[in-house]
């Protein structure tokens, strides 16, 4: 189980959509929930990959010169 705390703007606003819709307000946290990972959780797993890789000191960059070079694209 995981609780999460609302300001009281946002409170308002899912009570009165839960009551006008019959559905628990559980529900449409589910589903907010579910949407913001589809559209966000390869991106945020990617940023922490990134960010382990600086803390860690193996992140690999190249510059743009050396791209070019590399893939001969001058």
């Amino acid at each position: 189980m995981t609780g999460v705390r609302l300001d009281v703007q946002m409170e308002q606003r899912l009570n009165a959509l839960a009551a006008q819709t019959h559905r628990p307000k559980s529900y449409y946290m589910k589903e907010a929930l579910k949407a913001y990972l589809d559209a966000n959780e390869e991106v945020l797993l990617a940023v922490a990959r990134y960010e382990e890789q600086v803390r860690n000191g193996t992140l690999v960059t190249y510059s743009l010169e050396e791209i070019k070079k590399r893939y001969d694209l001058d």
